[in-house]
């Protein structure tokens, strides 16, 4: 299967192995495959399908390919050539194109370019290809839930010509060992979290055991990877007690409280809270410590960081308790640089290190814990993808206003000035 000498065998073949999800089960000679790939470039006669998959599955893996692989599909003016219609190679360069990164004009516009010409024959594809496209229009397929969309082109793959039957039935073996895998994991983590929500009694906290087993699911779905996803898992639960705690429950003075206590970090600190959270403290330290004591003895991961994302999240939920507390409303940039934070981004990155190689542990768990430009970027991300799904159903009930409010509230100054 991997024996091919022609490197466009092998671009489809990586493809292939990605879409269904069994990529995981030959990463050494995918490995080597990727190695062929990159040394070997595509001859002049090479499809947009054939360069734009190449160019995908470099960028996915980390390897730097220029977008100038893509000038020879274009005319003397620059621009793509009006030729180009083939749906295959169209959807290959819009996939391909959403790895781009700032300062690449010519990938925003391979994108435009891409949907345009997609949207105009989407209405006469057949399948597979016409379920493809549409998936890849409503979101690009480096930014889709890989899982997900495993499920779908496994159903899929069967319709395409030369598909590989063996492969497809150690697609679907595979998808039906690792679900049994993550259901077992689901049941473990509900059943962790009914006993906590049994024991501490906070009746106004969000169940949200799924949703945050679903993030962690996500990210890392490998087998390997069962401690990773019960401690995502169990770390946005517990900042989500928190955030409730912090948004809808406490007094102000509870809140300080709180803060102190978690910053002190020790049992004895318990003495300064509430009687109501008394028993989600303990927890909460309880956790932390059933968690440093779980973690394999091959892993350096230093449980200590994990503790200063939590305590900076809780710092931030603060700050927007006193904001609410003194009717305060503050500037737009400040309202996103706190709610970045506060939305858990590096609470989930610094529980995603675990899952990092030993060598290079110690330094990148230092480097995350301090929250660097991209965990930042990517909790304003999440943050105002939040903001937008939930401003529909949203009621401006609350001092402390979601992003899509002050946007809003701004543009209608503007507009009544």
């Amino acid at each position: 299967m991997f024996n091919s000498s022609n490197s466009t065998d092998g671009i489809f073949l990586l493809d292939t192995l990605q879409h269904l999800g069994i990529d995981h089960l030959f990463e050494e000679q995918i490995h080597n495959t990727l190695s062929e790939i990159l040394e070997n470039k595509l001859t002049s006669s090479a499809s947009l399908h054939e360069e734009a998959l190449r160019f995908r599955l470099l960028r996915e893996h980390g390897h730097w390919v220029s977008p100038d692989v893509f000038n020879k599909f274009k005319g003397e003016d620059g621009t793509f050539r009006k030729d180009i219609t083939q749906p295959s190679g169209l959807l290959s360069l819009y996939n391909a194109a959403h790895l781009l990164i700032h300062g690449e004009p010519a990938l925003e516009e391979a994108i435009s370019f891409a949907r345009h010409h997609l949207e105009l024959v989407s209405g006469s594809l057949m399948s597979p290809l016409a379920q493809q496209v549409k998936r890849a229009l409503h979101r690009s397929l480096p930014r889709s839930c890989k899982r997900v969309e495993t499920l779908h082109y496994i159903s899929e793959y069967g319709e395409e010509e030369g598909h590989n039957p063996v492969l497809l039935e150690l697609a679907k073996l595979d998808f039906n060992l690792l679900q049994h895998v993550h259901l077992k994991e689901l049941k473990a983590i509900t059943e962790w979290w009914k006993n906590i929500y049994d024991h501490i009694g906070l009746s106004y906290i969000r169940d949200r055991v799924v949703e945050s087993y679903t993030w962690a699911y996500v990210i890392y779905y490998e087998r390997c990877f069962e401690l990773l996803r019960i401690i995502i898992a169990k770390m946005m639960l517990l900042i989500t007690i928190l955030d409730d705690t912090y948004d809808t429950h406490g007094t102000i003075e509870e809140c300080r409280k709180l803060y102190e206590a978690v910053q002190r970090w020790d049992e004895s600190a318990v003495s300064l809270l509430p009687e109501y959270l008394k028993k989600f403290y303990i927890e909460l330290l309880r956790t932390f410590k059933n968690i440093e004591g779980e973690m394999p003895v091959d892993i350096n991961y230093d449980i200590a960081h994990l503790k200063k994302v939590v305590q900076n999240n809780v710092t931030g939920y603060l700050q927007e308790a006193e904001w609410s507390h003194k009717n305060h409303k503050p500037r737009f940039i400040y309202q996103v640089n706190l709610t970045s934070l506060t939305v858990g981004a590096p609470t989930l990155c610094v529980s995603m290190m675990v899952g990092m190689a030993d060598t290079i542990m110690k330094q990148a768990l230092k480097w995350t814990a301090d929250v660097p430009d991209v965990v930042v970027a990517a909790g304003k991300i999440v943050r105002l993808m939040n903001d937008i799904a939930s401003f529909e159903v949203q009621s401006i009930s609350t001092l402390i206003y979601s992003c899509m409010h002050i946007i809003l509230l701004l543009l209608k100054c503007i507009l009544d000035s």
